[in-house]
């Protein structure tokens, strides 16, 4: 009877030892330093990647700093950023996560920021810097992209973003023709920010800390309403889709994405020149 009680303790404790061992994910790097912004459970900024790590991991090097959250894929390199690291784009590929957290489901109003360096115009038709993708049924298989398009010239850029709600209805926010946008394709780092207010149904383009005069309008439309149950992948310097379709490309050779932020409110003109002073 001693030996039975010995092993009816010993097996529940292998057996606990065993459950602990395969529960972990073993193939997610190990947590480490990366860079966070003070932003409480729930806050504004929904997903943040700084692409500063400096590691052999490259899904350390794009984790997103709310919730430590690390791309499926980042086979981009790095380079100097306008803050530490930034990836650098090949034409070809793109960083995948499987989302950017809570975003898409609470953004009424949303703020998109980034920092860009460009050298001239885009190699192809557009040059995609962020997609979500989804299965909504929209042709473009997406439910917000972001591109610099195919009207550019070497002075001044054509920016678009499409953003497609829950009803599969969509709005072209874009900066094109004479409203283009001047001196940001000069191979120097610069940041923008597009502001979508759902009060106003307005976005705001801010360059550099200033805002664009050119402001777009979704009508009456309101909060924007997109159906985070469609979405499929969160790509950052491309998109999984659209490409397919022969007029756009994932972020071009040399061509370099810094700090970008997603935030589930419309950021006020001074947060926005924090963003550019501070190099966040």
């Amino acid at each position: 009877m001693k030996n039975i009680n010995k092993y009816s303790q010993i097996f529940p404790l292998l057996g606990l030892c065993i459950l602990v061992v395969s529960c972990q994910k073993m193939t997610r790097p190990a947590l480490g330093d990366y860079p966070k912004d003070a932003n409480p459970p729930g806050g504004p900024l929904k997903f943040y990647a700084a692409f500063d790590g400096t590691t052999s991991n490259a899904l350390m090097n794009a984790v997103d700093s709310i919730r430590a959250d690390f791309p499926s894929n980042n086979p981009l390199q790095s380079g100097d950023g306008v803050s530490g690291k930034a990836i650098i784009g090949n034409g070809t590929d793109f960083i995948k996560y499987a989302g950017a957290n809570d975003f898409i489901s609470t953004a009424g109003s949303f703020t998109i920021s980034l920092w860009e360096k460009r050298n001239g115009i885009p190699k192809g038709n557009s040059a995609f810097f962020f997609c979500f993708a989804s299965s909504n049924g929209y042709w473009a298989g997406a439910s917000m992209f972001g591109l610099f398009d195919w009207g550019s010239n070497n002075d001044s850029a054509a920016i678009k973003i499409d953003v497609v709600d829950a009803n599969v209805s969509d709005n072209w926010f874009q900066w094109i023709g004479a409203n283009a946008v001047h001196g940001i394709m000069d191979n120097q780092w610069h940041h923008l920010a597009f502001v979508y207010d759902a009060g106003t149904s307005i976005m705001t383009l801010y360059v550099d800390g200033t805002a664009n005069p050119n402001t777009q309008s979704w009508g009456s439309h309101g909060a924007a309403n997109m159906d985070n149950s469609k979405i499929t992948e969160f790509d950052v310097a491309g998109n999984s889709n659209i490409p397919n379709m022969g007029w756009g490309q994932n972020w071009e050779a040399g061509n370099a994405i810094d700090q970008f932020r997603l935030y589930g409110t419309a950021l006020k003109a001074d947060e926005v020149k924090a963003l550019y002073t501070n190099k966040q």
